[in-house]
């Protein structure tokens, strides 16, 4: 364990994050909300975007809906409570951008009720991040 501005951290892999994520991390993979359960089980658990993704992935002082380390991309499925958190998220996406992790947003109703075009729309965004890198 190391030590950071008097916040415990840990690394595994090449991620650092905050230690008392770890927990909070499985605790949300056990309950996970109705969209997330329903991208992870019909897209991103099945690899049929040809990547791993992992589910609450703790990054340095966050935890990332699902987290696919050969692309450091961060696809979070946001429900109401993210209306009012622009900022946080903004704040939040730039110190992931800082890291390297590009964030893909999907709001839960159009992960429920459009499940095909958000999978489309990923496929676009997945090729746009190989790209990239």
């Amino acid at each position: 364990m190391m030590k950071q501005d008097n916040n415990p951290i840990t690394q595994r892999g090449h991620n650092k994050y905050l230690l008392e994520l770890r927990e909070l991390s499985r605790i949300n993979r056990k309950e996970p909300t109705e969209s997330e359960a329903l991208l992870w089980n019909m897209v991103l658990s099945k690899r049929i975007m040809g990547y791993k993704f992992l589910r609450q992935k703790p990054i340095d002082q966050f935890i990332l809906d699902f987290y696919c380390s050969k692309l450091l991309l961060d696809i979070e499925v946001d429900g109401d409570s993210h209306i009012d958190r622009k900022n946080h998220d903004d704040g939040r996406d730039e110190i992931l951008s800082s890291l390297g992790i590009k964030t893909i947003r999907y709001n839960n109703e159009a992960v429920l009720k459009t499940l095909n075009t958000v999978i489309e729309d990923l496929k676009i965004q997945i090729n746009n991040r190989q790209n990239e890198l």
